[in-house]
């Protein structure tokens, strides 16, 4: 090769160096610029294999349901779809039970456990919220009390949100408790909305917007309001209140309610949008972690028809109506045997996240069988 063939080829390599140079600076300043813009995430989280699942059913537990007049095995067939609190140094957990199948119609009520470690649970023998002779029973019997979320007040108090089911329609409701154990019911949450058509809305699954307080959850004004989202389909809503109990949806100009973020074709959340844990004030807006359950056709090709897997949504701090950004995708999907097979196959359901001991704990459900739990380091 004479020297001038050898210094082109030199020239050549420079070139194509330095177009690989610019390249690559150019793809990381992009991917930097990616990762920069939802830095908002929270996260990652590290499922805890070992240990999972934290809770399942349990066949010994007996309780004296004062709507059917006898004892009843209430948590046999199915524990799932957890609350959590961190109160007195411990984690409490919430949690939705069935009773034995077979028997039953799988009424649901919500018990209790706490743990001091995150992951091993001491259970309440009993249910600490259940169907009864009240005025909420026609809500409430014989589908019973499902999917509880829990906040605090300033005061020390605890709202939950719960869904009551009579076998034909969801309604969203609220409870009150100062200790966890001991709770009231207050009713339907939209029970004032458009007089006429609060008592009859399907709703489920309110989230209510709170700022952490070291390990405390606190419920928090926005623009003089309380602000939850709520909903379980291909939209996702929001409501205001005064009070934490009374709450009214969002509604445009025709007093159709009012979306806050909708579905997304060829994405996991295309067939189901449905708030998880209660949504937190972050310095960068409210983050929403969320439940999206996919449609294979038109959604995630990747995910099996029915997949529930879980993402993040990021709201303005001032207007909490106003979807400033979302995840691209899902940061936790069913991929362990519990979460892929039981009552209803292919679900993660997370539904509350603490701040424990410096790591945020994310208790979900499994394939509506079974509870587990995720952590990520406070940051």
């Amino acid at each position: 090769m004479t020297n001038g063939g050898l210094g082109a080829l030199a020239t050549s390599r420079k070139h194509y160096a330095f177009g690989k140079f610019c390249f690559l600076l150019v793809w990381g300043l992009l991917l930097g610029t990616s990762l920069a813009a939802q830095s908002w995430l929270i996260g990652p989280f590290r499922k805890h294999n070992a240990a999972n699942p934290v809770l399942t059913p349990l066949s010994t537990s007996t309780f004296d349901c004062p709507v059917r007049g006898e004892a009843v095995h209430w948590e046999a067939k199915d524990v799932f779809n957890p609350a959590a609190v961190v109160r007195n140094g411990r984690i409490y957990l919430i949690y939705r039970a069935e009773d034995e199948v077979g028997k039953y119609n799988g009424t649901s009520r919500i018990g209790l456990a706490t743990s001091t470690d995150g992951i091993h649970f001491k259970r309440v023998p009993k249910p600490v919220l259940y169907p009864d002779h009240d005025f909420m029973k026609k809500y409430e019997w014989e589908g019973g009390i499902e999917d509880p979320r829990v906040v605090e007040t300033a005061d020390g108090h605890y709202v939950m949100t719960y869904t009551a089911y009579d076998g034909d329609k969801a309604r969203l409701c609220v409870a009150i408790s100062p200790d966890l154990e001991h709770w009231t019911k207050y009713g339907l949450a939209f029970n004032n909305f458009m007089r006429g058509g609060g008592e009859d809305l399907w709703s489920k699954s309110g989230s209510i917007v709170c700022r952490r307080v070291g390990g405390r959850l606190i419920a928090t004004k926005i623009n003089d309001k309380y602000w939850m989202y709520w909903g379980d389909k291909q939209q996702l809503f929001a409501a205001v209140s005064d009070d934490l109990i009374n709450w009214y949806p969002l509604t445009k100009g025709d007093k159709s309610l009012k979306a806050v973020a909708e579905f997304r074709p060829g994405h996991f959340d295309y067939r189901v949008l449905e708030p998880g844990p209660p949504a937190i004030i972050t310095p960068k807006g409210i983050v929403l972690i969320y439940n999206g359950m996919n449609d294979a056709k038109n959604g995630d090709v990747n995910l099996p028809e029915g997949t529930y897997a879980a993402g993040q949504f990021l709201f303005s701090p001032d207007a909490p109506d106003r979807l400033t950004d979302r995840s691209k995708s899902y940061f936790m999907k069913p991929d362990q045997p519990y979460e892929i097979t039981g009552q209803v196959n292919n679900v993660t359901f997370v539904e509350s996240m603490v701040p424990y001991r410096g790591r945020w704990w994310l208790y979900y459900g499994t394939a509506d069988s079974k509870i587990a739990v995720a952590s990520s380091p406070l940051r």
